[in-house]
C-alpha cells in the first residue's frame, strides 16, 4: 500500500477527566483478593498501569466521539464541507443499528454526500478507518475525512471485579483469563486525511502494510455475557501471555513487509507510536522489531489501555509534547486482537 496524494492533517484526543488507579481497583477487589491469597500492587507490578481514565457513568461513545469530531475540525481548519467520509472504528458503538458514525455525523453537521460508517476490528479500527478514507482520497472519491473512535471502559472493569468478587468459582488460574479486563480505560481520538492540494500541514502518509493470523482469534473474545442474568455489560476473556507472543510473531512479519513497501530501514524511523496494552507488550514488541525505546512515546502507564483509541492518543499527545519534530518520519504499529495488524508510515512536515 503505497500513497502519492493523502496527507494526515491532525492526531487529535478527547481524554475524560475522571482518573481510577490500580490501586483503586484492587481495593474493590479485595474479597477475592484476600480468599485467593493475591498481594496487592500485583496489577500495576504486572502491566506497569498505574492509572486510567472514565467518562462518567451512562456516557455513550457517540455522544464522546461527536465532540472529538468538532475538535478535530477546528483544529486542523478543514472545511467541514470538504469532509465526505466519517467512520467510527471504537470496539464501543451506541448500539447495534443504525451505525454510530450516524449520529457522531450529525452532530458534526458534515455533508449529507458523504461516506457514514461504523469499522468495527478490534483495537485496529480507527487506524483501519484512516487506510478506508486514504484509499478514497488517492482515488479521488473524496478530497477529506475522519475517522473517530470512543472506546467506553469503565462497563467492562465494573463487570469483571463484579463477577471475580461473586463467583465462588473463581481460581488464581482462572483469574488471569480475566486480568486484561482490569488495564482497559476510557479515551476518545480522531484521525484526519485530507488530499495535498487542501493540507495545510503536508504531513505526508506515505503508505503501509497489513496482516492477519487468525488462527489465534480466540485468544481474546468479548462481549456481552446476557445469557444468565439481566447484567448487560461487556466481559472479556484473555490469554494474556499467548496473546502477547503471537501478537509480536505477526507485528515482526508487518512491519518487514512496511518496511519493503515503504522502501525504509529501521535507521529511517525517528519515532513510533504503537498500540499499548502494558508495559511488557510495548516493551517486547519493540525489542523484536529492533526499535529503540526512545523513539516511541508511552502512554499506558497513565492512559491503560483504551482499545482502537491507543495507538492516535498516543500520537495526539506525543505531538502536544513536542515529542514529533518536522522531518520526523513516524511508524504507526498497530495491532488487535483477531489476530490483525497495520503499520502505517507518515513523513511530518509541520
Amino acid at each position: 500500500m503505497r500513497y502519492q496524494s493523502v496527507c494526515l492533517e491532525a492526531f487529535v484526543t478527547n481524554p475524560p477527566e475522571e482518573i481510577v488507579t490500580s490501586e483503586d481497583i484492587e481495593e474493590r477487589l479485595a474479597p477475592v483478593y484476600d480468599r485467593l491469597s493475591l498481594p496487592q500492587g500485583r496489577l500495576e507490578l504486572m502491566t506497569g498501569i498505574r492509572e486510567r481514565r472514565f467518562y462518567p457513568p451512562g456516557t455513550l461513545p457517540g455522544q464522546i466521539s461527536g465532540s472529538t469530531v468538532l475538535k478535530a475540525l477546528k483544529q486542523t481548519g478543514l472545511d467541514p464541507a470538504e469532509c465526505r467520509a466519517l467512520i467510527h472504528g471504537s470496539v464501543c458503538r451506541d448500539q447495534m443499528e443504525p451505525a454510530t458514525a450516524a449520529g457522531v455525523h450529525a452532530a458534526a453537521k458534515l455533508p449529507n454526500d458523504s461516506l457514514v460508517i461504523d469499522v468495527s476490528n478490534a483495537c485496529l479500527g480507527l487506524l483501519n478507518g484512516a487506510a478506508i478514507i486514504a484509499d478514497m482520497i488517492e482515488l479521488g472519491r473524496i478530497r477529506a475525512g475522519v475517522v473517530v473512535g470512543t472506546e467506553i471502559g469503565r462497563p467492562l472493569v465494573e463487570a469483571t471485579i463484579d463477577k471475580l468478587n461473586t463467583d465462588p468459582n473463581v481460581t488464581r488460574k482462572s483469574f488471569k483469563l480475566d486480568f486484561a479486563s482490569l488495564t482497559i480505560g476510557s479515551g476518545s481520538a480522531a484521525i484526519v486525511l485530507c488530499h495535498e492540494s487542501i493540507s495545510k500541514t503536508g504531513n505526508r502518509l506515505l503508505g503501509g502494510a497489513c496482516k492477519a493470523d487468525t488462527s489465534h482469534a480466540e485468544l481474546c473474545e468479548g462481549g456481552v455475557d446476557g445469557q444468565e442474568s439481566n447484567d448487560h455489560r461487556p466481559l472479556m476473556s484473555t490469554d494474556s501471555e499467548a496473546l502477547l507472543y503471537a501478537g509480536v510473531d505477526l507485528a515482526q512479519e508487518t512491519w518487514e513487509l512496511t518496511k519493503s513497501n515503504l522502501g525504509w530501514t529501521n535507521s529511517d524511523v525517528t519515532k513510533t507510536f504503537t498500540h499499548q496494552v502494558g508495559k511488557a507488550h510495548r516493551s517486547l514488541l519493540l525489542e523484536k522489531l529492533k526499535l529503540s525505546p526512545e523513539l516511541d512515546y508511552p502512554t499506558v502507564e497513565f492512559m491503560g489501555n483504551t482499545g482502537a483509541a491507543a495507538l492516535p492518543t498516543a500520537a495526539a499527545l506525543g505531538i502536544e509534547a513536542g515529542f514529533v519534530s518536522k522531518g520526523d518520519r513516524i511508524a504507526l504499529l498497530g495491532i488487535g486482537s483477531g489476530l490483525n495488524s497495520m503499520m502505517l508510515g507518515v513523513e511530518w512536515n509541520s
